[in-house]
């Protein structure tokens, strides 16, 4: 079986507490991603995803200057670069999750996401299954 860490991505762009939700959201438009991991020194201390922005941004009517601890989600759900893939697919599945933080100890290390899922060599039976099962808590 495969480890998460042989398909996570480990090149992650992050913020941190310093920079404020438009520099975050900023970072988010220019490398077209939906979420970005929130550190202090390389402990991971929340996520900010495309979601929090417009829920605790946008809708709670909060200036573009906030802190990212104002709309960062600090509730994280994450996995070790050991487990292995199909235990991040039942964690992305149960928490309803497309994005999951790989951590050692509380220090980010990557993220695997459902597009680094499909480069795992599931049968195209549990690819289906695994995809399908994290779409449909999704909805």
């Amino acid at each position: 079986m495969k480890c998460v860490r042989d398909v996570m991505t480990t090149d992650v762009e992050t913020c941190t507490t310093l920079d404020n939700v438009y520099e975050v959201a900023l970072k988010m438009k220019e490398l077209n991603v939906g979420s970005i991991p929130i550190v202090d020194q390389d402990r991971l201390i929340g996520l900010i995803t495309d979601r929090d922005l417009v829920i605790r941004g946008i809708a709670e009517k909060k200036p573009n200057s906030s802190k990212v601890t104002d709309v960062m989600s600090d509730k994280l759900i994450t996995v070790s670069g050991e487990s292995t893939v199909e235990e991040a697919v039942e964690i992305m599945a149960n928490h309803q999750i497309r994005r999951l933080p790989v951590v050692e100890g509380n220090k980010l290390i990557g993220v695997v996401a459902l597009g680094d899922l499909s480069t795992y060599r599931f049968t195209d039976e549990q690819a289906g299954q695994a995809l399908s099962r994290i779409s449909d808590q999704l909805h």
